[in-house]
Order: C-alpha cells, then sequence, then structure tokens
C-alpha cells in the first residue's frame, strides 16, 4: 500500500542518524570548507543610490535586460492580449478566464486596464486559494499523521484557511511569519493569531509509540528534527537538518547551532486543544459550572448507596468468599463441566470483562470448544464440523470479518473473535449431547502477551434446542473474582435492595437528565494546533553526538544561527527561558530586517511560482549544495522592495506582473535557445502545464460546476477506513459535495488520489518548494477514462446546451462548437477546427465532443 511505502521512507529518514553514529568520528571531521562569505549570508546589497536610468523602466526589465544584452540574446516581444490575459489570471487565481472577461479586457481602450485587471484578480478570493496552495506546499501541510498508522487529522483545516485568508488581505509576511513560530505568545488570547502555530505540527508526527526508552527518545527527536528542517528550509531555504549528527558539511551550520534550535522547540507536542478567546471559555465555563455541581450532587448520592451496599458485603466478607470455591478466570482458558444435556444451541453470555467490571462488550475469545459427552468426546463447535458461529464483532471496514465469531470456531490459535455485543452463540449441525466447554483469549504462545487479549471475568453458559427458549447449565458466581474491583462489584450488586435499586434507577434518570443539559452546551472548537510542554523545554540540553539522543555532548541554549552574527541580529536566550519566548525570540530573528536570507528567499518563491524557476532554482536550499542566482542583483532588489513595502505579497506581484519580462510571449527562438536553452535570463516567458489542482478545477470550472464555498472542513476523493491503521481508497464516483477548489482537498499523506497524485500533486509528508511536472502514458488514460472526466463533459455539455440554442442543424452546432471553444480556450476555432468538430459533433454527442476538449493539451497548457 501506499503508506507502506512512506512509512519505509519516513523510517529511512529519520534513523538516518544511526549510520552516521555507526561510521564514528571519521565522518564528523571539521576540515569542510565552509565560510559566512558565501552570497547568501551577505546584507542585502543597497540599492538608494543606484543608477537606474531615468526613464519608466520597471526595475525588474533593468536587470533582466542588463543580462540578455551581456550575453547577446535578443528578447521576445510581447504576447498578444489573449494570451496575456490567460496567463494572468492563471498566474493569480489558478483559473481560467470567462468568455465575458477576456470580452472586456479585450474591448476595454483604458491604457491602465491591464493594472486593473491586476487589481481585480488580486481582490478576488481565488486570489488566496491560489497562493495558499503554494504556501501549504512549502510548509508541508497535510491532514493525515503519516508513518505506519497514518490516522487522519480532522481538525487542522482551521489553519488552512488561516494561511488562505491570511495571504488573501495581504497580511505582511514577516507578521505571518511571526505568527507562524510563535502565534500563540504574541496573539495570546487571539485564535486568529494563536492558529498560526499549528504551523509547527502540520507536518508527520509518528504517535505509534515506544515502551523502550531510547526508541522513544529517538522518536521525540525525530519529531523535532521534522519542526526543525521545515522551519529552516521555508523561511531561511538552509539546510540546518543536515547539521544533526555533525557539523554541515558545506554550509557554516555547526551541529551546536542545529540543537540551540531543538532547545527552542523542545516544548512543542502534536495533539488537539481549545482554541478560543478567554471570553469564549470564561462564557462556557459559567453555562457549565452550575451543571456540574448539580450532576456532581447526584452522583454523590447515587455512589452513597453504593458504598454502603459494600460496606455491608464488605462486613461478611468471609461468608462471600466461602462461595467462591473455585479459581478465578484466567485469559489462558477457562473449562465448565457440568451434567449432560442435549443441545443444538450453545450461547456464552457476558456479564463482565477483566479489564472493567461493568464492560459486557469487547472481549475476546481465540477459540470456544464444546464437547460432546461421548466415551471419546469430540470438539463438536468446529467449523470443520458444520457447526456455525453468530455474535456481533469488531468491524473494520478495509478488512471484512477480520474479528467476526467465525474466527472462535476454527480450530486455530491466534486470530480471535472480539465481540461488539454480551454473546456469542454457536448452532451446532445437529442436537448433541455435551457436558462441557472449554474457551479462552490468549491460548498457546499467546500467553506471552496475556495483557492484550481482554477477557470474561464474569458470564453464563446456556443452551438450546430451538434457539429460543435457554437454559443456564453453568456460570462465574461460584469463582473467585479476578481482581479487588471485581470482588467489590459483585459484592455490591449482591447487597443491593430492591429499594436501593429502584433509588439508583431515579439518579440515573436524573444524573443522564443533567448530562443531557451539559451536551447541549455547544463545544469550542478542538483544533489541532499542538500543546506546549513545560517539563519537556526545561532542559537541560545538549549536542547529541551523531544525533543519538543516547550521547549527549556539550550543552547548548537557544541561540541563533551563528553564520548570520556578521548581520548583528543574532541572539542568546538563557538555558531557563520560558517555551514560548524561545520561539518568539526566533521569530523576531528569522524575520529581522537585518537577516538577508527571510526576505531573499521568500521574494525567490514569489518569483518561482510566476516563472517557473526561481532566480535561485533550489528555492530551500540557498546554501553552497544549492544553485548559484541567476539575477543575484535582482533577487536582492526584490527582496528590498518586499521589506520597503511592509512584506506585502500583492506589491511584489504588480511589480513583476507589469513588466516586460513577465508580459513576454513563449515563441521559441532557435538563435536565443543555442546560448540559453533553457530560458534562465528569460529572454522568453517560459510556458508550463497547468499543475494538478488546476487542471482539476479548470475541468470544474469550464463545466459550470465549480463550487466556489470557502473555508470550513474539507472534502475527500477517497475512502477513509481506519483501524489500528488507516486505509485510503481511492473514489471511483464523484459526487457534488467534492466539486470545490483542490486546495480544500483533505490531503492525507501517502493517499494517492489517481487523478491529483497522476499529475504530480506532491506528497505532503515534505517540503514541496518545486512542483515535479512528469509526462506518462498514465495522465493520457486518466484523462481520457477516468469517470470524473466524464462527468465533467457531461456538465459541459449540458452547459452549452444552456447558454446557445443548439440543435441538429448546422448552425446550432456551430453557435454551440463556438461557444464550447470560449469556455474552454478563449479564442474562437479556426475554420479547420470547425469542420472537424462538426464532424465530430455529427458522428457521436455532444458529451463526446466535450470529452475531446478536456483531453486537449490547448487546455492545460500556458503559454
Amino acid at each position: 500500500m501506499s503508506h507502506a511505502r512512506l512509512f519505509w521512507i519516513q523510517l529511512i529518514y529519520s534513523y538516518a542518524g544511526l549510520f552516521l553514529v555507526w561510521i564514528g568520528p571519521a565522518y564528523a571531521s571539521d576540515d569542510s570548507d565552509v565560510s559566512t562569505s558565501w552570497w547568501a549570508f551577505r546584507p542585502l546589497a543597497d540599492f538608494s543610490e543606484y543608477n537606474f536610468p531615468e526613464s519608466s523602466q520597471n526595475p525588474v526589465d533593468f536587470f533582466i535586460n542588463a543580462r540578455l544584452d551581456e550575453a547577446g540574446i535578443p528578447a521576445n516581444e510581447k504576447a498578444d492580449r489573449r494570451t496575456l490575459f490567460r496567463r494572468l489570471k492563471y498566474d493569480l487565481l489558478g483559473l481560467p478566464p470567462t468568455p465575458e472577461e477576456l470580452k472586456s479586457f479585450m474591448e476595454d481602450p483604458d491604457p491602465d486596464a491591464w493594472s486593473k485587471w491586476i487589481d481585480r484578480f488580486l481582490a478576488s478570493p481565488h486570489y488566496g486559494e491560489k497562493w495558499g496552495r503554494h504556501w501549504l506546499d512549502v510548509i508541508r501541510f497535510g491532514e493525515s499523521r503519516g508513518f505506519e498508522r497514518n490516522e487522519i487529522i480532522n481538525n487542522i483545516w482551521p489553519f488552512r484557511d488561516y494561511v488562505i485568508e491570511s495571504i488573501q488581505e495581504d497580511k505582511p509576511f514577516d507578521q505571518f511569519i511571526r505568527e507562524h513560530l510563535a502565534g500563540d505568545v504574541i496573539g495570546a488570547g487571539d485564535p486568529d493569531q494563536m492558529i498560526g502555530s499549528a504551523f509547527l505540527v502540520a507536518g508527520p508526527y509518528d504517535d505509534v509509540g515506544n515502551q523502550d526508552p531510547a526508541q522513544a527518545a529517538q522518536i521525540r527527536a525525530n519529531t523535532l528534527d521534522e519542526m526543525i528542517r521545515t522551519t529552516t528550509e521555508a523561511f531561511l531555504g538552509l539546510t540546518v537538518g543536515c547539521a544533526r549528527c555533525h557539523d554541515h558539511k558545506f554550509d557554516p551550520i555547526p551541529a551546536e547551532d542545529y540543537y540551540a534550535l531543538y532547545a527552542t522547540f523542545s516544548g512543542v507536542r502534536h495533539g488537539s486543544r481549545v482554541l478560543a478567546t478567554p471570553e469564549e471559555m470564561e462564557r462556557r465555563e459559567q453555562t457549565l459550572q452550575p451543571l456540574i455541581r448539580e450532576k456532581s450532587e447526584l452522583e454523590k448520592s447515587r455512589n452513597a448507596i453504593n458504598e454502603a451496599a459494600l460496606d455491608r458485603g464488605l462486613a461478611k466478607l468471609s461468608c462471600y468468599e466461602k462461595e467462591w470455591s473455585r479459581p478465578p478466570v484466567q485469559r489462558t482458558g477457562v473449562e465448565e463441566i457440568f451434567p449432560t444435556v442435549e443441545a443444538r444451541w450453545v450461547k456464552l453470555v457476558s456479564q463482565g470483562r477483566d479489564d472493567n467490571p461493568k464492560a459486557r462488550s469487547g472481549f475476546r475469545i481465540d477459540e470456544f470448544e464444546i464437547w460432546s459427552a461421548d466415551p471419546d468426546p469430540v470438539n463438536v463447535s468446529l467449523s470443520s464440523h458444520g457447526s456455525r458461529a453468530y455474535g456481533p464483532s469488531r468491524n473494520i471496514e478495509d478488512f471484512e470479518n477480520a474479528y467476526s465469531a467465525d474466527l472462535a470456531i476454527d480450530g486455530e490459535i491466534g486470530a480471535q473473535f472480539i465481540s461488539a455485543s454480551d454473546y456469542l452463540k454457536i448452532e451446532l449441525p445437529e442436537v448433541t449431547r455435551i457436558n462441557r466447554v472449554q474457551f479462552s483469549s490468549a491460548r498457546g504462545e499467546m500467553a506471552t502477551q496475556l495483557y492484550k487479549f481482554t477477557f470474561l471475568s464474569e458470564y453464563r453458559i446456556e443452551v438450546s434446542l430451538d434457539g429460543k427458549n435457554w437454559t443456564t447449565v453453568a456460570d462465574s458466581h461460584d469463582r473467585q473474582p479476578v481482581n479487588e474491583a471485581h470482588r467489590n462489584h459483585r459484592i455490591q450488586q449482591a447487597e443491593l435492595s430492591d429499594e436501593d435499586r429502584e433509588k439508583l434507577s431515579e439518579f440515573n434518570r436524573s444524573i443522564a437528565a443533567v448530562q443531557d443539559q451539559i451536551n447541549a452546551v455547544p463545544d469550542l472548537p478542538n483544533v489541532w494546533w499542538g500543546s506546549r510542554n513545560a517539563k519537556d523545554a526545561k532542559g537541560p540540553f545538549h549536542v547529541f553526538v551523531g544525533g543519538s539522543p543516547q550521547r549527549p555532548g556539550d550543552p547548548v541554549t537557544p541561540s541563533s544561527l551563528s553564520a548570520l552574527e556578521s548581520c548583528g541580529a543574532g541572539y542568546e536566550l538563557a538555558a531557563g527561558e520560558e517555551e514560548g519566548k524561545r520561539r518568539l525570540a526566533l521569530a523576531e530573528w528569522i524575520t529581522d530586517p537585518r537577516n538577508p536570507l527571510t526576505p531573499r528567499v521568500l521574494a525567490n518563491r514569489v518569483w518561482h511560482y510566476h516563472f517557473g524557476t526561481g532566480i535561485v532554482s533550489t528555492p530551500n536550499d540557498f546554501g553552497e549544495m544549492g544553485s548559484m542566482p541567476s539575477h543575484p542583483e535582482l533577487l536582492d532588489f526584490l527582496a528590498r522592495y518586499l521589506q520597503e513595502n511592509n512584506w506585502s505579497l500583492k506589491a511584489l506581484h504588480r511589480l513583476i506582473l507589469n513588466s516586460e519580462t513577465w508580459q513576454r510571449s513563449s515563441e521559441w527562438n532557435s538563435v536565443a535557445a543555442k546560448i540559453d536553452g533553457e530560458s534562465r535570463l528569460l529572454w522568453r516567458f517560459p510556458p508550463r502545464r497547468l499543475n494538478a489542482e488546476e487542471i482539476r478545477d479548470t475541468f470544474l470550472f469550464v463545466s459550470g460546476v465549480l463550487d466556489n464555498r470557502q473555508g470550513g472542513p474539507g472534502f475527500r476523493l477517497y475512502r477513509y477506513l481506519q483501524d489500528n491503521v488507516a486505509t485510503y481508497w481511492p473514489l471511483d464516483e464523484f459526487g457534488p459535495e467534492t466539486y470545490r477548489r483542490s486546495v480544500y482537498h483533505q490531503n492525507a499523506r501517502a493517499a494517492r488520489i489517481d487523478f491529483l497524485t497522476d499529475f504530480d500533486q506532491p506528497d505532503c509528508a515534505f517540503s514541496a518548494p518545486r512542483r515535479l511536472t512528469t509526462t506518462t502514458p498514465l495522465q493520457a488514460l486518466t484523462t481520457l477514462n477516468h469517470s470524473f472526466t466524464f462527468d465533467m463533459a457531461h456538465a459541459l455539455a449540458d452547459r452549452i446546451q444552456r447558454e446557445v440554442s443548439v440543435d441538429n442543424q448546422p448552425p446550432g452546432m456551430r453557435c454551440g462548437i463556438e461557444q464550447a471553444f470560449r469556455i474552454a480556450y478563449q479564442r474562437d476555432p479556426s475554420p479547420d477546427e470547425m469542420e472537424a468538430c462538426l464532424i465530430a459533433v455529427k458522428a457521436g454527442d455532444w458529451n463526446a465532443f466535450c470529452r475531446a476538449l478536456l483531453n486537449s493539451n490547448e487546455l492545460i497548457y500556458l503559454d
């Protein structure tokens, strides 16, 4: 399964440090040529006195054209208006233009029309959805825990909405970063800011648990490592995680810096907790307190009756003990012998579970044997003899009958019946004389793990000839209790009088009524945004030699990266500093105006998403193993521009989108290509295929069925099944509830969603700073044959026939074909295309024609 594959990838990733421990100090030598003079660590260039030409030339074009002139490469002309408009809307909103929008732009004589449409699209709520998706890729946002259990997380979607809304409102990105790292500190009491710190726990999380202290410490170290790597790659573009086991081999990042961050995040734990204002919590508490007090008083009165009954019984304990002549129930096996009786049916009735005397369901049976009263007894309950077993069992959707009653009579030890009620019933093939039953939950080799196999503590055995009228032939009432709790429960039940039971019933009804009132009080939002553990954060903290928590080295305290000390923005905190203040100090250092990495990395990401490749083509690695910037001065200019414009992404968009560079055509020029085949110097606009979400959203949009509802719990393109591990089965049929934008899909780690996965949607187990673009036969087969494509083709055909008067005559067909082209391609068909389409429509139907449109390259490629 896909989640099993991810488990092994994560396991290798998590324990890679163990290899480094084994090969020893030789690997941790400190003779690497690492330097703080690397370009990325230098302060941003100062452009205050830069000699820009005195013209209206966009500064972006100044830097780009200078490199083109230097290389002797001719730049392409400006793209046509239709191409630019289509490019613009996809770039900002991830959706195609409507025919009406394109017509309005094409016919607008206003010289500022282009700028107005930029502003209009930036104001659209779809902007936050498109660019929020980019950021969610970078910060590895997913809605399952990953690793082998991979359980779904149903309450982290408020963080996704927070990202989309923050980007939509153009929240200053330095503030956005600070909220990611310390929103619960700087915005204490304000859920709109506190939710930002869910970033820390939005990654994969190994929740299997391990009883071995050394392994538990290793798992905890892996968890913090994931936070450190994501934080430093997303905000600083540095692979600080490479300093976990030794000093970074290529960048000036010593292991002490890594473990200073380890100390910073040490108090963060994954999990859910209430996210509400103090006032909301206070109001709820005031509503609940009177009800809780009332319930508590009723419970005290009820408990007094039970305690009095127990006290009476304990006073004559010796009398009860005389009645308990047989040994207690054992999970390894129970045998009941009774006078010979004829039976066709035998029933085991639970009256108490050995781990909870009040629970009657949930017990396990590995084998239930019924022995014939013959000189040579036979186990007549075996299914191989024709017997059948009945009884509700624990249900697992992805493993039918995994714990069914049949397992109690299969003659094999291992797989078990797990009850979902209080009985197990066996039907024999014929009426049989019997006198003995034997049953267990942990026989044979399973006896070495008794703690796992919950059993009965109290029971009775009944027999029947017709399956309707039952007679008890044995019970556990004369057995010794399995422990003190069961003893007390048994005595208490025996001592309660009829009057006591009537009073208890009255109290139970009253308690239930109050509980109903308590349940009616609305819950406060319970969100997966992590918890803070002061004990974890206490320390002391050390470098882990070779990455092993079992080999503590030199002590460390929370501090900034030493490589940037020359910028004057560093900090070092005392060992006992509060957990929240550590993260706040880190957040303020990362966003300090003197820190050159953060604005460079962010400006590069914006450039990357506009042009398909960043100025630095390795967005998460600005170190020596990353790529060199193609236009270093431009990168610094954009970083400065970002800071000077209050860290506004929208301001940066406007600068780039108004440049000649972005507006160039994507036409191929063989002369330019001989010098710069990949167009890294941007002599042309790099054409691209739409990404997975854009393709799916385009299908929905052009078909007229896109649900524009924003925010809230996501939808699923899979069926979720969960027991000990989670399983995600891709759906074969899709209802309107799935017709939302793909950013609202509840993306689970290692869950293959055929349409999205086939078009290279990354797995959210790791940060995805760049989307791969592959071309495979499976993509063509998926878009051609997927039920989603058929549904969208049908919807598009319906839309065309609603909007245009379509009949079986050529004029009506021509109108329908023209409308389809305008919807899908934002243009009219050529004469040749019209003739070909007419032939296709006449030969088949509109559904087939629309399916062909959805399978065309023009629909999913952007020039």
